[in-house]
């Protein structure tokens, strides 16, 4: 396990490397100065552009270069956002937690939903059931999300005024921020109107996890189902309703648990693909988290923010994969035992 742990461990960094060297490059294609580009500083003194050709070896050769922008991204130093000449580093770090917050909303009503569906269409004996659960997912999977989001907003927003679409929290609560997820925050709040502040938060958040979740919600029943129809054929399974043990025992005891590895194994696959609609799905719902500012930074051709946002969730779309793997090969005997047999 420890080769294994290594070996994962060279690949986040290969795969890293890799990123900060194709982010180097595309650097010196921007229509800009390079030194511009790299730190986002729009008049610097002459101090300044003596530290920074410093910094960035400007003076040297290319893979001088490049070791000292590895150096620097690495180091946290993102360079000054062109548009509030801010440190880049510093609103990442402010949006982060709303699109990690959205994101872990969706994720689990993706798999609330998704598993209970799942197994439902695989122990149902009724064909309509089955196929209506498969046209729901085959649905779901098809649907573009921007429609989806534009769709549930003029619904349920404009039409009806059930729910808000856009922002976080109304502007009448201040909420002093102390976790970044502003459900957590509402209710850590002091003010007397915190849990009035925590319903409005929750009535934010609804559409769009709804119109993020739509995509996981739909592999999670499809991969549940296909895992469960295969699980329920094993001796084990049948050894259990031998013994006369009732259904639901041997599907949440013996069944769930083992379909529930392949689930995981596919949410860690479908990474990139969920922080793409993340992104789409923060612009519609004007939602501050990375996406939206990110695609702002991309309007505003700010070069300094569109290389921190991407090196930031390239980043963390590598380590959340490569972790889910892992997880995955720890609680998998068979994998487990796939890798002690290449050791």
């Amino acid at each position: 396990m420890g080769r294994y742990l290594l070996r994962r461990l060279n690949l986040f960094l290969a795969t890293s490397l890799v990123l900060i060297a194709v982010l180097f490059i595309t650097t010196s294609y921007f229509p800009v100065d390079q030194q511009y580009a790299l730190t986002g500083i729009e008049s610097p003194t002459l101090q300044q552009q003596a530290l920074s050709r410093s910094e960035f070896k400007l003076d040297s050769n290319g893979f001088n270069q490049f070791l000292a922008y590895t150096e620097q991204r690495l180091s946290g130093n993102l360079g000054l956002s062109v548009t509030s000449q801010k440190p880049v580093i510093d609103e990442l770090t402010q949006v982060l937690p709303a699109s990690f917050e959205l994101a872990i909303f969706a994720g689990f009503l993706a798999i609330l939903l998704g598993v209970p569906l799942g197994v439902l269409a695989s122990l149902s004996k009724n064909k309509i059931t089955q196929h209506s659960i498969m046209a729901i997912t085959l649905t779901g999977y098809s649907i573009p999300v921007f429609w989806l989001g534009l769709t549930l907003s003029l619904w349920f927003g404009v039409e009806l005024g059930w729910l808000p679409i856009s922002g976080r929290i109304n502007l009448l609560y201040e909420i002093e921020p102390i976790t970044g997820f502003m459900l957590i925050d509402t209710l850590l709040s002091q003010s007397v109107y915190r849990i009035s502040a925590f319903l409005d938060a929750l009535q934010h958040i609804v559409l769009p996890a709804i119109t993020l979740a739509v995509l996981p919600f739909t592999v999670v029943v499809r991969i549940t189902r296909a895992a469960m129809l295969h699980i329920m054929n094993e001796p084990y399974i049948r050894a259990a309703e031998a013994r006369g043990l009732h259904t639901g025992t041997i599907v949440l005891r013996h069944a769930l648990p083992n379909a529930l590895i392949p689930v995981l194994k596919n949410m860690g696959l479908m990474l990139g693909t969920f922080a793409s609609y993340a992104m789409i799905v923060e612009v519609i719902f004007s939602w501050p988290g990375v996406g939206s500012w990110l695609v702002s930074g991309i309007y505003q051709r700010d070069y300094t923010v569109i290389q921190g946002g991407v090196l930031g969730v390239a980043l963390i779309i590598i380590f959340f994969s490569i972790l889910i793997e892992v997880l995955h090969n720890a609680i998998n005997p068979i994998s487990r035992k796939e890798i002690y047999a290449a050791n």
